[in-house]
Formats: C-alpha cells, sequence, structure tokens
C-alpha cells in the first residue's frame, strides 16, 4: 500500500510541478495531494515536500490555517477570469458559458473568502 501512496504522490507532485510551468494547470492543490499522499507512505517525502523552499510555504500555510496567499488569490483570479475570457472568444454555447460562469464564481467566492497567508 505504502508504494501506492509514493506513486500517487509522486504523480500529483510532478502534476504540480507542471502547474508552475503552464498557467492554466492549477500548482497547489496538486502539492497538497503529493502532501497527503506523502504523509501515508514516507515521512522522508513528506518533511522534504514541507521544507521546500518554493512548495513548502504554501503547504504549510493551507496546513496550519487553511490558508491562500494574497499573490496565490491574485493569480487563482487572473486565471479563471482568463479561462473565461478564451471561453467566450471561442464563443461556447450559453448553456455551457453560464455552468462554467456558476462553477467558477462558486471557486472564486471559496478562494477569496480563505484566510490570507
Amino acid at each position: 500500500m505504502s508504494l501506492l501512496w509514493i506513486s500517487a504522490g509522486m504523480i500529483a507532485l510532478g502534476l504540480g510541478v507542471v502547474g508552475v510551468f503552464l498557467p492554466l494547470v492549477p500548482t497547489v492543490p496538486f502539492l497538497l495531494l503529493a502532501a497527503w499522499c506523502f504523509s501515508r507512505s514516507s515521512p522522508r517525502l513528506h518533511n522534504w515536500l514541507l521544507r521546500h523552499p518554493v512548495f513548502g510555504p504554501s503547504i504549510r500555510d493551507w496546513r496550519d490555517s487553511g490558508a491562500i496567499s494574497r499573490r496565490g488569490k491574485r493569480m487563482a483570479s487572473i486565471s479563471i477570469a482568463a479561462v473565461f475570457g478564451l471561453s467566450i472568444v471561442l464563443q461556447l454555447p450559453p448553456l455551457l458559458l453560464a455552468v462554467q460562469a456558476l462553477v467558477l464564481g462558486l471557486v472564486l467566492i471559496f478562494i477569496w473568502t480563505r484566510p490570507a497567508a
């Protein structure tokens, strides 16, 4: 079972790293998933991820207080606006745009109601 958790953690970590370079791929949710998987399988990998100078602060902020940095909130909002703008430019059907607007609006509410790190 430990190998399964390590594998899942590595996949999530890989997706999180991809998210650093591709603005529409979320980084922190994948890092949180990786930390959770590593906490169940490898204390060494879990501690490495928590101490990582780039990835660690976001994970610790969320773990300690459910907080999202102001920069993270701004970047998420910009990404959400870009995705919705792209959907409009691509002339997606109005029903799909309405569903997307509802879901993305709820995501924004969630993000902006979290405490700031």
